[in-house]
């Protein structure tokens, strides 16, 4: 890490003993684990300009829902905006992602369990009050296609115009809007004492449509009876057709 900017996460969390790279890195963002002589520290670092605002955004989310302790995510400490990167400096939560619990799991019965325990995780959160200070009142979903309009002009996605021609012609029923997390995959959500119990990389919650999550909660079951089984023993409030899963995880989620 440059010197200018530990300094500048110095004056945010105090001084920093040793700092690791974590293994784990996603496409869109440098992650380094900060230790100080109290505590633990993450920083996620970002350089293109469209995952730079992801990291804005989660920031933003970040310090809104710290007000609101029922909504299981990590602690907002800091952001530091410089003139070719942004840097969110947020508590460091134990845990491995849900991912890596899965490639760990030692028999098809503790896999079960890690999927159920996803599947009632993600019930629980979409049963919630919406938080009103992430809820524009607005349509999510169609918010989400006039920025993937935006990002296909810019050339910062894979989608195609085609595509999204097609989502748009034929978006699904709409039903009610909920608290949605907004990529939630098995690599964004912590598996803590054997239960999923914390959401990361959380610069998509909204309120929104619920089938988003759901569909990309069970992309890497869909194929698999008995995972597919274990998660819908979890998540019983709706089960998503094949053609809303298709339009979520296989059409919408091709530019985010």
């Amino acid at each position: 890490m440059q010197a200018e900017l530990m300094a500048k996460v110095e004056g945010i969390i105090g001084k920093i003993l040793s700092v690791d790279v974590l293994e784990d890195q996603g496409c869109t963002s440098e992650v380094r684990r900060l230790f100080t002589e109290d505590t633990t520290y993450l920083l996620k670092s970002s350089y293109k300009e469209k995952y730079r605002e992801w990291v804005r955004e989660e920031a933003n989310k970040l310090e809104c829902l710290n007000r609101h302790p029922e909504v299981p995510v990590p602690t907002y400490c800091g952001l530091i905006d410089e003139e070719d990167s942004t840097h969110l400096v947020m508590s460091f939560e134990r845990g491995i992602t849900l991912t890596s619990a899965l490639k760990y799991a030692s028999s098809q019965a503790e896999r079960s369990d890690l999927i159920q325990s996803f599947g009632k995780f993600l019930q629980q959160f979409h049963e919630r009050l919406p938080v009103s200070s992430i809820d524009h009142k607005r349509d999510w979903l169609q918010e989400q296609l006039l920025k993937a309009k935006d990002y296909v002009l810019n050339n910062q996605t894979d989608g195609t115009l085609e595509l999204l021609d097609e989502l748009t012609s034929n978006k699904p029923k709409s039903i009610k809007q909920t608290m949605i997390h907004g990529d939630c995959t098995t690599d964004n959500v912590l598996v803590q004492d054997g239960e999923v119990q914390l959401f990361i990389d959380i610069g998509g919650m909204s309120v929104g449509d619920p089938r988003y999550d759901e569909a990309l909660a069970i992309r890497k079951f869909i194929n698999s009876p008995e995972d597919m089984d274990a998660f819908y023993r979890g998540y019983t409030r709706y089960k998503v057709s094949r053609s809303e899963y298709a339009y979520f995880e296989e059409g919408l989620y091709e530019f985010f």
